[in-house]
């Protein structure tokens, strides 16, 4: 059982830490608890014992551990209240009646990963809410064009694309008002299939230009599909994490946002917002996930910050749970 003594120490050192990023040693603390650096230092000793604090190798300051810091967010910390200026910033996005729920979502999402400084992450299931509007193809050269895909929700999205064939305007033209035929209407989670069952047997009788515009744009959709459904910002805030300075380290870190099927691993099943640090989760021992579920008409998604252990936790959890009560308003 941690002493009062200690569970200030730890709340200090968790909180300090998390603002320097620097191991705490006892003389940053004897001004704050009134008491002599040798008492800090024997009860950091205590709670190095216990296994809530950890010593590095280049300081005699310590650390938190992963066990101090779920101690501290279970027992100790506070939700930190929104400055008004990050409720003004987020107010904005959601009196905008002009945007889409779910673009307002993934906006907020993006505000938040700009004020924190961490990577957010959208998993919602907008791919089939979504349905094809007009796909339009824009010629650059003889190889590359950019496809744009419209929804009937407003929702806009382009991928340059390059063929291994010269294609002329005229074959990207007539390639492009066939599929348009066939897919307008269709949510765009079954573009795929009816693009492989419909339309590609019409492409099979076409000239060798208009199977080489096909295939590209087959990708497309398949890419749209997901991003429909997972959006990652700001995944290079990472960067500028002192932790993750490591080359190596951060190369892995980047590689994992680009992985799809993990990055759906971090859909959250249970209500409220919940708090996974380091091996907890299953995206990185080095990482902190804290992560919410909200419920729309039944829609149901999952809004996410990712970051280093040492994160603001309390001020992290006081804006997931902003967003949510706003986006189930």
């Amino acid at each position: 059982m941690i002493q009062e003594r200690q569970k200030n120490i730890l709340k200090l050192i968790v909180e300090e830490y998390i603002k320097s990023a620097k191991p705490i040693g006892s003389s940053a603390l004897c001004d704050e608890l009134n008491c002599s650096s040798a008492t800090i230092r024997s009860e950091m000793n205590t709670l190095e014992n216990l296994g809530y604090l950890e010593k590095t190798h280049t300081s005699s300051g310590r650390v938190p551990s992963e066990k101090g810091y779920r101690y501290y967010v279970d027992n100790i910390m506070r939700p930190k209240e929104l400055t008004g200026e990050d409720v003004l910033t987020l107010q904005r996005i959601f009196e905008n009646k002009s945007l889409q729920l779910s673009d307002a979502i993934v906006k907020s999402m993006e505000i938040i990963s700009d004020l924190t400084n961490y990577t957010s992450i959208v998993l919602g299931k907008s791919s089939s809410e979504n349905k094809i509007s007009k796909v339009e193809v824009v010629p650059i050269s003889e190889t590359s064009m950019v496809a744009i895909v419209i929804t009937d929700k407003g929702h806009v999205e382009s991928r340059n694309v390059s063929t291994n064939e010269v294609v002329s305007p005229l074959e990207i033209k007539q390639t492009v008002d066939l599929i348009n035929r066939f897919i307008v209407g269709t949510p765009i989670d079954e573009v795929s299939m009816k693009l492989e069952l419909e339309v590609k047997p019409q492409i099979a009788t076409s000239v060798k230009q208009q199977k080489a515009i096909f295939d590209a744009l087959y990708n497309v959709f398949n890419e749209f599909k997901e991003d429909a459904e997972v959006r990652v910002n700001r995944a290079n805030n990472m960067l500028k994490q002192p932790e993750f300075n490591n080359i190596d380290k951060m190369k892995n870190i980047l590689d994992k946002f680009e992985d799809k099927s993990l990055i759906n691993k971090i859909k959250e099943e249970d209500n409220g917002v919940n708090i996974y640090i380091g091996s907890e989760n299953e995206f990185d021992d080095d990482m902190t996930i804290i992560k919410t579920k909200y419920n729309v008409n039944g829609e149901e998604g999952t809004i996410a910050l990712i970051g280093p252990k040492r994160m603001e936790y309390d001020r992290v959890t006081t804006l997931l749970n902003y967003i949510k009560e706003n986006i189930e308003k």
